[in-house]
Order: C-alpha cells, then sequence, then structure tokens
C-alpha cells in the first residue's frame, strides 16, 4: 500500500500520478465495525469495476481545527498502526490529507472537484452522515451533482448496537468512563495500546486514549514475551504495573485492556506467549 501525505502545495503533483479507483472516505480513527464496513464495501465496488481501492483520512482530526471545537482531543490511534490495518485489508492506496482551516474552508464543488475527480476517484463510499466542504455544506446525496455525475456513490448506513451508532466518539467515551470491557464490542477487538516500559512504569505513545484512572487487568507484551497482570492508571497518564516486568525488556511493549477490576482485587500475573488471536 502506498500513503501518500496530501496538501494543497502538493496536490497537482499527486493528481498527475493519479489512476482510476474506488475511494473510501472518512477519518477512520480506531478503524472499528462501522469503519470497517465502509472500507469492505469500498474494496467489494472496486473488484466489481476492475479498480483499485483508495482511502482518503484526514490529519490532524478536524475537531482540533474548526472553530468552535475543543482543540484537546484524544485519538484511538496513531497513523502507523491505521496504516498497517488498512494494508492489511488489501487498500492500494491510503491518502492523508491535511487538515487546516485553509482546506476546511473550501466550497464542497472544489472539495470534489480538486480531491476527487482530481485524484480519479471514480466511485466513493463513506458513511450516512459524512460531509465535506465548509462547514459541511456537503453530502453523499449531492456529491453526484458536484461531480457533474462523473462520480458514483455508495452510502453505508449505520452501525450500531440497539439504536446507538457505532462511533469513534462512542468508543472515546466508553475509554474514558474506564468501560474496557464493553470495546471489543465496538472496535471488533480489545483496546490496545503501545508504551515505553520502564520497570513497572508505562509511558503511553502519542495518539492513544487513555482509559479512566483504576485498576485493569491487562496482557503486556513485547517481541516473543507477553504477562498477563494488573496495571493501575494514575491520574498523571502514567501506567503502573503491580509486578515487576523487566523480564518483558525495557523499550516499547502493547498494553491489551480486558477489564476494570474492582477494588481490592488482584489478579496474579501470568506469562503468556504472544499469540492472543485479536
Amino acid at each position: 500500500m502506498k500513503t501518500i501525505s496530501l496538501n494543497h502545495r502538493n496536490l497537482a503533483g499527486w493528481q498527475r500520478e493519479a489512476e482510476p479507483t474506488v475511494m473510501a472516505l472518512g477519518c477512520f480513527d480506531g478503524l472499528h465495525h462501522g469503519h470497517e464496513k465502509v472500507i469492505r464495501t469500498a474494496l467489494r465496488k472496486a473488484k466489481e469495476k476492475n479498480l483499485k481501492t483508495s482511502v482518503m483520512t484526514f490529519f490532524p482530526h478536524p475537531r482540533t481545527v474548526l472553530p468552535g471545537k475543543k482543540r484537546e482531543f484524544h485519538y484511538l490511534m496513531p497513523q502507523r498502526e491505521k496504516e498497517a490495518r488498512l494494508r492489511k485489508m488489501g487498500v492500494d492506496t491510503l491518502y492523508v490529507v491535511e487538515f487546516d482551516k485553509r482546506f476546511a474552508s473550501l466550497p464542497p464543488e472544489q472539495f470534489v472537484s480538486d480531491y476527487l475527480l482530481g485524484l480519479g476517484v471514480a466511485h466513493a463510499v463513506a458513511g450516512f452522515d459524512f460531509s465535506y466542504g465548509n462547514r459541511g455544506a456537503g453530502n453523499l446525496d449531492r456529491l453526484p451533482a458536484d461531480s457533474g455525475y462523473r462520480i458514483g456513490v455508495t452510502k453505508v448506513e449505520k452501525v450500531g448496537i440497539g439504536d446507538r451508532k457505532i462511533s469513534s466518539s462512542l468508543i472515546r467515551e466508553t475509554l474514558l468512563k474506564g468501560s474496557v470491557e464493553d470495546i471489543p464490542m465496538l472496535l471488533g477487538r480489545p483496546y490496545e495500546m503501545t508504551c515505553t516500559v520502564d520497570g513497572r512504569t508505562f509511558i503511553p505513545h502519542p495518539h492513544f486514549t487513555m482509559p479512566a484512572p483504576g485498576a485493569y487487568e491487562v496482557s503486556i507484551k513485547t517481541g516473543t514475551t507477553g504477562i498477563r497482570t494488573e496495571l493501575t492508571v494514575e491520574e498523571s497518564r502514567l501506567l503502573s504495573c503491580k509486578t515487576n516486568v523487566l523480564s518483558l525488556q525495557e523499550g516499547s511493549c502493547t498494553v491489551i485492556w480486558h477489564r476494570a477490576l474492582p477494588e481490592k482485587r488482584q489478579i496474579q500475573p501470568t506469562h503468556l506467549s504472544v499469540q492472543y488471536g485479536y
């Protein structure tokens, strides 16, 4: 998969190299069940049309740029992990658009002309509530007209649990209140976070959402070694382990969150193989 960082300065160059694709559109933070349905729909459409599949995502998140939005934002995964999962799904090209005030102010028709038609998009796939252009004035219902009816559109309807839409916002909310055991039904897998470990202290890498302060049952893995144990989240946004995990080697590790623990309950550490199958 080719990853292209896209902005108004290099857009013309990438337009010259573009080839026809079916494109999935969205921020795709976390790549939850709803996101995967959009991307798999695009992959299926591309196969039907004998075209390659592209994904367009946006960074930083629009909520950190748009007026009236909070500048502090809890990402669910860094770009490198998003890239790895999209590559595994079979996406051919990932466009990461620089979302700044200039991009946010584009009229909807210009976004379609420059960033879709200009990049060879023959068919666009997105969630039912996807919007584009200045103040989100564009939507999937008007995209065909904005493209001069040169782009076909597939709208993916809501993926939900009960009457609640599965969304990145819902996943963040669930993590921030500490309900990590509910994450697999939203995300399709337990929540994972990359950290730097130093003895019993863990420092999370950027662009992850820290669960609420408290004690959790987790798996910690690095290289070919793993351990299932208890981890405490502190107000300082550091993590501390009940046991010495120097056997995992100091450096980078992955923390897999299983469940919040009631007060005074302790988990006896158990060494694991790292073939979790998530």
